[in-house]
Order: structure tokens, then C-alpha cells, then sequence
């Protein structure tokens, strides 16, 4: 059974409206098999379709059949589909919200952060579809000339975790239909109802048939393999772990497909001693508890100078001891629960071993009993700096603090890692907050200010973090393949 995706027009808060099933060429697909939970209950929300590889291979036909279209398609009518998809996210930004925070968790003030944050990707790349560069330039010898065009890379394979359902989909769907390509949006098994929901404004917003097609799956390595497989695909974007970035630049490869990887985090938020105190304070907390832990930018490790440690622990123990607690979706909750109870055991399990290492816990260190996937915000220093909690990415409410003397100490400490995303660095010397950041090995580096990501800005890690760049002007290249014409002239 099919449904007019036009016969549905709200509601988008409405978890039942998102669980019709997959969506291939512009056309709803029924189906089950993947229930939806509500992590802050342990409730279901929703069944959803689950695609078979056949389902996928479907949307790959269905992707390659909008292709020549789409990339035909003038700059200037797809940007107004993406700045139309981003006026209708506006005006259900509330739904969308509530929607988040339902199967996602996360409390409502994040879950309309992300929303807000979401929506201007399609804005932004509703203003870079119509400015895609080329070049003209005399060869040296001045006997011909070189022309530079860019060109739709072919269709995309999108993956997507279920952290920020809402802003890792447009980050990735902006750029690739400003580019002109077509795409297929594996979301999270966690969280696949805020995608479809975003796949039902895009048809609203007037995104041809098979443009952008979503499944949701049980299966992703069988599906994303069989995408990969498919010689009309060129383009994998991917964010989620190291590890399963890992396996998927190793299945690319196979066909030298093109692949932009966002992968995992583990930030330093280095504080100096001439910081200003509350500042550095008010940065934290936005870097540690933004969606309460679960971002890959979200800071771990946080070394601070030995003549403001004391009063740095102090400070944060307070204010993440005041936090309230509960499920997202409930009015004045500031941190909702973790994404699964296996994510809550994983967390705890590295606190108590840190503990069992010496560390000091100052608030926080336990789960809550009861429903839902709850973890107090935690706070602890005297953690050694061999303990596992330091070099994992811990994604969620915990703070680990370390007393260090230099400046080389501080660099030498954020820099033992095998992860590069991001950094925070905290001094009212700006040449030492350069001077510090230049020698830090992070993609990212946010001076004085507790968030950095910005549609506006190229986001993206070094070393174990990442390929390629997302957002600002060069994440539409990452959707372009430049061609070189030889003239003679």
C-alpha cells in the first residue's frame, strides 16, 4: 500500500504519522519490524518499516531515475526548494521539536536548538546553490587555457546517527541537492521518525520525486553495503563512530567511492589561570551538557591551571549538581535520559572504573532507578590519565577534571588522543589562546566560547575524526567533482 504524500499535512509531532513506512521515490511504502522507543519511559512510540536489501536497492533506482533531471535542474529553482524546506521547518519547529524529544530523549530547549540549527543548513545551501565556482587561468607558457568546471558527484548515500536526527540529515541532504545530486538517508534504527518527518516537509517544500529517499533499517551494514555495491553510487557522507567509519572507508574502497567522514570525539577544554572564572564556566557547561553529552564535540577532558583547578571543580559541581533531571519532553528538564540503557551501562562502567583508579567523584556518578535511561551529571577530577575514561569518547553527562602546570603540559595532554574533532581553549591572553590552539591537533577550536558549530563554518575533525569537511562553503565541494577542460586559445 501506497500513500499520497500530500494527503498528510501536520501533525508532525505525531509519532504515528512517521511509522507508514519507507519512503522510495517520492511514494510512502508501509511496512513493520523496528520498534521506536521513548527513552525517557522505556514506552514504544512507534513501529516503523524495516528495508530489506531490495528496498534499498529500489531507492537506488529511484535516486538514479531523478538524477539526470535534478542535476539538470537550474541553481536557482532548487535553491528555492531548500529555502522553502526551510521555511516549513520554521513554522513547524515546535512539532519538530516535540518530535525529537520524544524519541530521541533530549530535553525540549536542545531539541528546539537543534531545529533552529537544522533548518539553516537548507537556508545556507540555498544560498551556495546558486554560487558554485569554477576557474579560468592562462597556462605559465601562455599558450592555452585552463577551464574549470564542477559537476554533481552522482548520488549520495547519506548516514545519519541518531544524536541530532534533525541537523545530521540537513547537513548532509543541504549541500548534496544544492549540488544537484540525489540522495538516499539511512537514519538511525533509534531514531528514524524525525527523517521521515523532515522527507514529508521536503515534499511539501517541493523536492521531485526520488531526490531524497529514507530508509529505515534493522540491517545497515547489509543495506549500506548493497548501496555501496551499485556502480551508479558515488558518494558515501557518514557520521557516527570511529570504528564503524573504519569498516565503511574499507566497503568504499571496493569502488573507490568518494567518502566524507564525521567521525568520533573526544575535546580537551583547556582553561589557563587568567580566565575569566564564570565565563569559563558558563562554556562548560554548554560543551559538556549540549544534549546532555551525546554530541561528538562535546568536552571530556577538561584541564584546567593549578591556580584556578579548585575553583573551576567548585563551580561546575555546582551548577551540574542544579540540574534537573527527567524526560525530555516534560517543561524546566534540562537533561533528559541517555539514548538506550546500554549507553547508560557503558557510562557507568567507565566512571566506576576511574573511581576504582582513584578518582574523585564531586556529584553525580550513578544511574537513576526506575524508567527511562537517566545518568546524573557528573563531575570528578583526580582522574589518572591512563584510565579509560580518558581516552574514550564518553558520551554523556560526566566531566573529568585535570590539574595541569605549563602550557606544553596542557597541549601535550589534549594532544594524547587519537581523536581530533574538537577543542575549547579558555584565556584572556588572545596571543596565548593562538598561540595554544595553533599547536592543538583538533579540526575545530573554539576560543572562549563554549559552542562552535555553525552552518556557516566548515565542520570536521583530524587524525581518527574524520575525512572532509560538512557546512560553510566548502561542504557543497564535498558533492562536486571539479573537470578540467584543456583549451587552446
Amino acid at each position: 500500500m501506497t500513500t499520497d504524500i500530500l494527503a498528510l499535512e501536520s501533525g508532525y509531532d505525531t509519532p504515528a504519522l512517521h511509522a507508514e513506512g519507507l519512503f522510495i521515490g517520492g511514494r510512502w511504502e508501509s511496512g513493520t519490524g523496528i520498534l521506536v522507543d521513548n527513552p525517557s519511559t522505556g514506552e514504544t512510540l512507534a513501529e516503523v518499516a524495516d528495508a530489506s536489501v531490495d528496498d534499498a536497492l529500489r531507492a537506488v533506482d529511484a535516486a538514479a531515475a531523478a538524477a539526470t533531471e535534478w542535476r539538470s535542474t537550474p541553481a536557482r529553482q532548487r535553491a528555492e526548494i531548500l529555502r522553502r524546506w526551510f521555511e516549513l521547518m520554521s513554522e513547524h519547529a515546535e512539532e519538530l521539536a516535540r518530535l525529537i524529544s520524544l524519541e530521541n530523549g533530549k530535553a525540549l530547549p536542545d531539541a528546539r536548538g537543534e531545529v533552529a540549527y537544522a533548518a539553516e543548513f537548507f537556508r545556507w545551501y540555498a544560498e551556495e546553490a546558486v554560487r558554485i565556482a569554477g576557474e579560468f587561468r592562462h597556462t605559465p607558457s601562455g599558450a592555452h587555457r585552463i577551464l574549470v568546471d564542477h559537476e554533481p558527484i552522482g548520488i549520495a548515500l547519506l548516514i545519519t546517527p541518531w544524536n541530532f536526527p534533525a541537523a545530521m540529515a540537513t547537513r548532509k541532504i543541504g549541500p548534496a541537492l544544492a549540488a544537484g545530486c540525489t540522495v538516499i538517508l539511512k537514519p538511525a534504527a533509534e531514531t528514524p521518525l524525525t527523517a521521515f518527518a523532515l522527507a514529508r516537509l521536503g515534499a511539501e517544500a517541493g523536492v521531485p520525486p526520488g531526490v531524497v529517499n529514507v530508509l529505515s533499517t534493522s540491517r545497515p551494514a547489509d543495506i549500506t553495503n548493497a548501496i555501496l555495491a551499485d556502480p551508479r553510487v558515488r558518494k558515501l557522507s557518514f557520521t557516527g563512530s570511529t570504528a564503524v567509519g573504519r569498516r565503511l572507508l574499507a566497503e568504499a574502497a571496493k569502488r573507490v567511492i568518494s567518502c566524507s567522514m564525521e567521525l568520533g570525539g573526544n575535546a580537551p577544554f583547556i582553561v589557563f589561570d587568567d580566565a575569566d572564572l564564570d565565563n569559563a564556566l558558563d562554556g562548560a557547561m554548554i560543551a559538556k551538557m549540549r544534549n546532555a553529552g551525546e554530541a561528538c564535540t562535546a568536552a571530556n577532558r577538561f584541564y584546567v591551571q593549578s591556580g584556578i583547578h579548585d575553583e573551576f571543580v567548585a563551580g561546575l559541581t555546582q551548577r551540574m549538581g542544579e540540574l534537573k533531571v527527567g524526560p525530555g519532553i516534560e517543561t524546566g528538564v534540562q537533561v533528559g535520559p541517555m539514548i538506550t540503557s546500554a549507553a547508560v551501562q557503558k557510562i557507568d562502567g567507565l566512571v566506576q572504573r576511574a573511581v576504582a583508579q582513584g578518582a574523585r567523584i564531586h556529584t553525580g556518578g550513578q544511574s537513576l532507578p526506575g524508567a527511562g535511561n537517566f545518568y546524573l551529571p557528573t563531575v570528578m577530577d583526580n582522574v589518572p590519565l591512563d584510565a579509560e575514561i580518558a581516552k574514550a569518547e564518553i558520551f554523556g553527562p560526566v566531566a573529568c577534571v585535570y590539574r595541569f602546570e605549563s602550557e606544553q603540559d596542557a597541549i601535550a595532554a589534549a594532544n594524547d588522543t587519537e581523536y581530533g574533532l574538537a577543542a575549547y581553549v579558555y584565556s584572556e591572553d588572545l596571543a596565548r589562546a593562538m598561540r595554544v590552539s595553533k599547536q592543538l591537533e583538533s579540526g575545530m577550536v573554539a576560543i572562549n566560547r563554549g559552542l562552535m558549530s555553525d552552518p556557516a563554518a566548515p565542520f570536521g575533525g583530524v587524525k581518527q575524526s574524520g575525512i572532509g569537511r560538512e557546512g560553510g562553503v566548502t561542504g557543497i565541494l564535498e558533492f562536486l567533482e571539479p573537470k578540467y577542460y584543456a583549451l587552446s586559445l
